[in-house]
């Protein structure tokens, strides 16, 4: 509780100080409005008997006077605090969302591949989001609740030394209804966290343009809305199981409740029989009564639904103490600069979280500064597990990774990473402008438009920029403009942000599978002079593509089984020469040898 509390206050300690102060005014408002209605009362009475006698007229009106004070008071503090709590819980909620992505964006990439990942991300963005501010709405209500209700039982103590008890035994039972149906409720939340996310899955693919080609074509609506349906239904039922048992609890509290303030009241009644109380006294106590036992009900459920506050922001501190596995050095090495040796990896051995397969086992490879390095194999064979270790997304189980002789493990990884530029496999398609999606590949050094086209042009992006209504600055994708392109397109754009980096390594993962052999060639023309000067790996299963490189080397099962140039390969009459005559065959083209070298 205090931690969720410091929340609170760091988002926003002067609203906080004010709501509170506004809170404890208000909870003393209903005691004196209780002492007031007995004086109104007896005003009354008064008035009646003396026939309107002006000299007890002016103090009845005054009482009433005082009495619209005291509630105009209460409702303008009202008002006042709606709008404390709404900015109040406006900035907490923005605390919340900067403390969930700060821990999400230090997390590495084995958390990505965990549904228990998925489910603790749910359960702290979505159903703790708003559990903070929650919680100081229960304890705000406990406070005021408390301050009114000490009051009323010194009002009640006036009449009998016992009627506070019977008040507090009357409302237990709610007490009791309320903590099991919020244990209840929290144990079926959790149980069903992985349900509520195929929810959305399930909703997404029937609403998001992403799936809905295929959809369409193959008729899977029936399916997922199927799917969707079943699974609603089910937590709809078990959710509303929930509600009628808390209704039944409720109900048994209420009578409870009712029971004891009948017996308060028939004893009062008793008491004025005998003359021991007048008219204003028995409203006072009436009113005393029943006020009480509201506020005690309210006491009660608020200490439930601070609970039910607490188990939520339970699975919110427990996200947030998600610790990564790839960590930074304490004393980290100098910051990396450009390749004067190379990258090298030896005796690797890895297995990526979760999985029974060894992706890499006692693997080498050096990857010598200056030069152009293609991995080619099938797919399976280990080749995309490379490009994460080199980005250090994953440490190796054995074995070390240097950058010209110095372990990664021994670099900050975002110093690492500012030498390292990526176009991935499947790269991010960002519904931002054109230059944006361009820009992002060197953010920190906010590249100009001179160096956008540029990089732009190198990739062949221009050519597809240059037909765009807006040019660079064209919003991109359905979510926010009208303009989407091709999956080739969206390539080339990724390539142009992986070259506006003036990164040392360039790491390129099927840099042209997504492109015609027109776009290939135009594009394998221009490459050497982009990474001029700098190390390039390009990951591909194109061995047009990976014959521009100054070495080859072949994967198999996560081992290099081969390594040379084109013409060096083909010779050898292994496997590389025996998928480069298949392709060749494949596009119709002389699949010898002697063609193989003079290519």
């Amino acid at each position: 509780m205090p931690r969720a509390l410091r929340l609170v206050w760091d988002a926003a300690p002067l609203w906080t100080l004010a709501s509170t102060a506004i809170l404890v005014v208000q909870g003393v408002l209903p005691v004196v409005t209780v002492y007031l209605t007995r004086n109104v009362v007896n005003a009354l009475v008064a008035i009646v008997q003396s026939n309107g006698d002006p000299a007890v007229l002016a103090p009845a009106v005054t009482t009433v006077a005082l009495m619209g004070l005291v509630m105009l008071t209460n409702g303008v503090l009202g008002s006042i605090n709606g709008y404390i709590r709404a900015a109040l819980s406006e900035r907490v909620r923005d605390q919340m969302h900067g403390l969930i992505h700060v821990k999400a964006l230090s997390l590495d990439m084995q958390f990505f591949e965990s549904p228990t990942y998925y489910d603790q991300l749910q359960r702290a963005s979505i159903d703790a989001i708003d559990r903070p501010m929650g919680l100081l709405d229960s304890i705000s209500r406990l406070l005021q609740n408390t301050i009114t209700l000490v009051a009323m039982a010194g009002v009640l103590l006036t009449f009998a030394w016992w009627l506070p008890i019977v008040l507090m035994l009357g409302t237990l039972p709610a007490l009791w209804v309320a903590l099991r149906s919020t244990v209840a409720f929290h144990r079926w939340r959790l149980s069903n966290t992985i349900n509520e996310r195929r929810l959305i899955y399930y909703n997404r693919a029937l609403i998001h343009d992403e799936a809905a080609p295929e959809i369409r074509l193959f008729d899977l609506g029936g399916h997922f809305t199927e799917a969707y349906n079943t699974l609603r239904h089910r937590l709809r039922d078990e959710r509303l199981r929930l509600v009628r048992n808390q209704t039944l609890g409720q109900i048994g509290a209420v009578l409870a409740g009712l029971l004891a303030m009948a017996a308060s009241l028939l004893w009062i009644a008793w008491q004025a029989l005998q003359g021991l109380y007048n008219l204003g006294d028995m409203a006072m106590l009436f009113q005393a009564m029943a006020q009480g036992q509201q506020l005690m009900q309210s006491l009660l459920n608020g200490m439930g639904e601070i609970y039910r506050n607490l188990l939520f922001l339970d699975d919110l501190f427990t996200f947030l103490a998600l610790e990564p596995t790839t960590r930074d050095p304490d004393e980290p090495a100098a910051t990396p600069g450009p390749l004067h040796v190379g990258v090298e990896l030896k005796n690797i051995t890895f297995q990526y979280p979760y999985s029974d397969r060894v992706a890499l086992s006692n693997f080498n490879l050096a990857i010598p500064a200056g030069q152009i390095v293609a991995i080619v194999g099938e797919n399976g064979a280990g080749k995309s597990t490379l490009l994460k270790l080199l980005c250090r997304f994953y440490d190796p189980q054995a074995g070390s990774i240097t950058w010209d002789g110095v372990d990664l493990r021994a670099l900050r990884q975002q110093e690492l990473r500012r030498q390292i530029s990526v176009l991935f496999q499947n790269p991010m398609p960002y519904h931002e402008s054109v230059a944006a999606n361009i820009g992002f590949g060197d953010i920190g050094r906010r590249p100009g438009l001179a160096e956008i086209e540029e990089a732009a042009r190198g990739a062949g992006a221009h050519v597809v920029i240059d037909k765009l209504p807006e040019g660079y600055e064209t919003v991109l994708g359905k979510w926010f403009g009208y303009t989407q392109l091709s999956t080739g397109e969206w390539q080339r754009l990724a390539l142009a942000r992986a070259f506006v980096r003036q990164a040392a390594l360039v790491i390129l993962d099927e840099p042209t599978s997504a492109m015609d052999s027109w776009a290939e060639n135009e594009w394998m023309g221009r490459f050497r002079d982009l990474v001029e000067g700098r190390t390039a790996v390009i990951i591909t299963h194109r061995f047009t593509t990976a014959m521009q490189a100054d070495i080859i080397h072949v994967m198999h099962e996560g081992q290099i089984v081969e390594s040379g140039t084109h013409a060096d390969l083909v010779r050898q009459g292994g496997r590389y020469a025996g998928s480069w005559r298949q392709q060749m065959r494949e596009a119709g083209l002389d699949p010898s040898p002697s063609a193989a070298v003079a290519a």
